[in-house]
Parts: structure tokens; C-alpha cells; sequence
């Protein structure tokens, strides 16, 4: 199987959804929605074969939504910006997008890996409009910034950022562990039941809803902490370094907890 280079012609007048648009897929004879019709790939974007089995969208795809929708193997990057619901629904492979995302990324993600290389907008690894469930498995990475209601109702899953988060970070978590390299808006943890926020950078200020944990967990940490570490950066020195845990959120009964690390 060849892989396929399509470089956007021209910043399109109207948004783009790039539904079946994945590595697996025959290129040449797909059709994208354009507006409220359908319109052949290559009236969008010049299709170039490629010697490897990667499928790379070069151009300003900022207007391009559900870029890897479901996409369930192989590798896809974006050279540049992308629309909304990039990656949702991921179940295997790997995305990465050299530039900024918009809303929704990794929206009910289930597995694989995608990466952000700028910042990502509002609802990140969190619920497709009119579910009850988020980001369910796999590794989302955002390098830059990430918008409000990052990993509402996230059930399982990581995500790591490596800048700021805006406000309700990590709002209902049902499981899983978000690692937060910058400043936390806030609201953090509002409504959690269970799940692990390691907070690298700067501390939130004490919720009246969470109590300090006093039980030590340096075995589960020495763990986590070096799992985070692969990632570099803020991260890369997590394993020498204490934490102190705060439980909550007890509004809700939940057991989660905030990791902060000193």
C-alpha cells in the first residue's frame, strides 16, 4: 500500500469534512463533503504518491473538519493548522498535526496516539456533542495551550499538555490521567469521580472541595512519574522530584485526585 501527499490548491471558501480521508483508503476516488455537497478529493487538493504508506495533508487545513475520524491504523500527519474533530473517534494508529487544532479534538478517542504540535481548542479528549462518555483510551499530546472543558467526561486515556489549560480542566472525569506542564484556569477538577491530574508547573489554588491525601504512594508515582518522563520537557524530571495529592471531588463523591508536584 503507497501512502499520498495532498496539498490543499487554495484556502477553501467553505469547511471541508474529511470523513474517510485515512491512510487505508483509496484516495484517488474519494469524496469530501464541501458545503452541503459532495465533491471529489482532487477538487480540493493535488494527490501526490508517496514511497511510503503515510497519508500527509500539507496547506492552511484550518477550514478541514474530522481530519483521521475514526481512523483505526497507520500513520497521518498534518503540515500545518487543522479544523475540528481532529482525530475523534481514534481507535489505532498515529496523527500528528504541525500546527494548531481547533474544538473537539480527540473527541471519544479509543486508542492510538495523537499529537498536537501547537494548541488545541475547547473539548479536547472530551464528548461528541450529545454523549456521555469522552476520550476512552490511547495518548493525546499537545505541545502548545489547550481550551476550556479539556477531558470532560474522560473515562480512560492519557492526555498530556505541555503549556496552559482555560477553565473546568478535567470537568466530570469518569478515569484516567491528565499531566499539565503550564497554568491550570479555573475550576479544575469540577465534578471528578476518579482519574490523576499531575499538576508539573505552577499549582492550582486548594478547591474547598478536595482534602489533602494522607496516604504516601511513592511506588505508584515512581511509576507514573517515569512514564510521563519519555515525554521530556516539563516532565523529564517529575521522577526526582515530591508531589503532594489532594482528593476529591467530594461534591460529586468522587475519588479522584490532584497530583502536585513540588
Amino acid at each position: 500500500m503507497s501512502g499520498w501527499t495532498l496539498r490543499l490548491q487554495q484556502t477553501p471558501a467553505l469547511r471541508v469534512d474529511m470523513r474517510g480521508v485515512l491512510p487505508s483508503a483509496d484516495v484517488p476516488r474519494l469524496h469530501v463533503g464541501y458545503g452541503n455537497a459532495l465533491v471529489p478529493l482532487a477538487e480540493l487538493f493535488s494527490l501526490t504518491p508517496r514511497h511510503d504508506s503515510k497519508l500527509v495533508l500539507e496547506g492552511d487545513c484550518a477550514r478541514c473538519d474530522r481530519v483521521g475520524w475514526q481512523m483505526d491504523g497507520g500513520s497521518l500527519i498534518v503540515d500545518g493548522p487543522v479544523g475540528d474533530y481532529a482525530g475523534a473517534g481514534l481507535r489505532g494508529g498515529e496523527i500528528v498535526v504541525r500546527g494548531n487544532a481547533r474544538d473537539l479534538v480527540a473527541c471519544e478517542m479509543a486508542g492510538g496516539s495523537l499529537t498536537i504540535e501547537g494548541n488545541a481548542g475547547d473539548f479536547a479528549a472530551s464528548t461528541l456533542p450529545g454523549s456521555m462518555d469522552g476520550m476512552r483510551g490511547g495518548l493525546l499530546m499537545i505541545k502548545g495551550n489547550v481550551g476550556e472543558r479539556c477531558a470532560d467526561r474522560m473515562r480512560r486515556g492519557s492526555v498530556v499538555v505541555f503549556g496552559n489549560s482555560g477553565d473546568f480542566l478535567a470537568s466530570r472525569l469518569v478515569a484516567g490521567t491528565i499531566a499539565l506542564g503550564g497554568r491550570a484556569g479555573a475550576h479544575v477538577g469540577f465534578g471528578m469521580r476518579r482519574g490523576s491530574i499531575v499538576f508539573a508547573g505552577a499549582a492550582p489554588a486548594p478547591s474547598p472541595t478536595f482534602v489533602p491525601a494522607i496516604a504516601e504512594v511513592p511506588v505508584f508515582w515512581q511509576l507514573l512519574a517515569r512514564d510521563l518522563a519519555q515525554h521530556g520537557g516539563v516532565f523529564a524530571a517529575l521522577p526526582s522530584r515530591r508531589i503532594e495529592r489532594q482528593l476529591g471531588d467530594l461534591a460529586a463523591d468522587g475519588k479522584g485526585e490532584w497530583i502536585v508536584v513540588r
